[in-house]
């Protein structure tokens, strides 16, 4: 039963990152076609781009310490991404560079949106695999 609760904890974790993403991406739509303005559309993306890294990070530990480490080790490349942005200190968008770099980020945002989808579809075939299996 712990088993099984570590692979929920896990889901949870993976659809908080993509609600997060998808927010960012209707928060860029939203700019795309003059429904706020700049300033309040990099504030909203800016506010939940550290929860994003952090709950990534936990993400990759819980299924590390949980069991499901396959798991870890297909979204550590995402981490590392975020990693070297933080790094790089390209994780904020920038306000009076926002118009000029929409369609980088739309694109950035889109990339993690669909490797986060095919870790869901991996995730959810595993954990039916998993429950149907006698030995956990």
């Amino acid at each position: 039963m712990a088993y099984l609760f570590g692979w929920l904890l896990t889901f949870f974790f993976l659809i908080s990152l993509l609600a997060i993403i998808s927010y960012q991406l209707m928060c860029f739509a939203d700019l795309e076609f003059d429904y706020i303005n700049p300033y309040d559309s990099a504030a909203r993306i800016n506010m939940v781009a550290m929860p994003e890294f952090v709950i990534q990070a936990v993400f990759c530990l819980v299924c590390l310490t949980t069991g499901p480490s396959f798991m870890c080790f297909l979204s550590l490349p995402y981490l590392y991404y975020n990693f070297r942005l933080y790094r790089r200190r390209r994780h904020l968008v920038d306000v009076t560079e926002i118009y000029n770099q929409l369609n980088w980020e739309k694109k950035q945002r889109l990339v993690k949106l669909g490797y986060l989808i095919i870790l869901l579809v991996i995730f959810i075939v595993w954990l039916l695999w998993t429950v149907g299996n006698d030995d956990y």
